[in-house]
C-alpha cells in the first residue's frame, strides 16, 4: 500500500474517491474530481474548489518532484 498525504503535501497526485491535484497545470485542471467506472478508468473530469478535496488520504504521483 502506498504511503499517503495531506492535500497540503501533494504537488501532483491523486485520492482514490476520484480526486486529481496538479498544482502545475492550469487553473480549471488543478484540482479535478473524476467518475471511476467498474474498470478502475478515470474519465468525466470536473473541476473542483481546494475545498472540495478529502483532507487525508492522497498519493503522490511517482513523477513528481515532490515524490518520496
Amino acid at each position: 500500500m502506498p504511503q499517503t498525504f495531506k492535500t497540503s503535501e501533494i504537488n501532483i497526485g491523486y485520492h482514490p474517491s476520484g480526486f486529481k491535484i496538479d498544482k502545475t497545470a492550469s487553473p480549471l485542471d488543478r484540482y479535478t474530481r473524476w467518475d471511476i467506472d467498474e474498470n478502475g478508468m478515470w474519465h468525466n473530469k470536473k473541476p473542483v474548489c481546494f475545498h472540495e478535496l478529502p483532507g487525508q488520504g492522497w498519493i503522490k504521483d511517482k513523477d513528481s518532484e515532490t515524490s518520496s
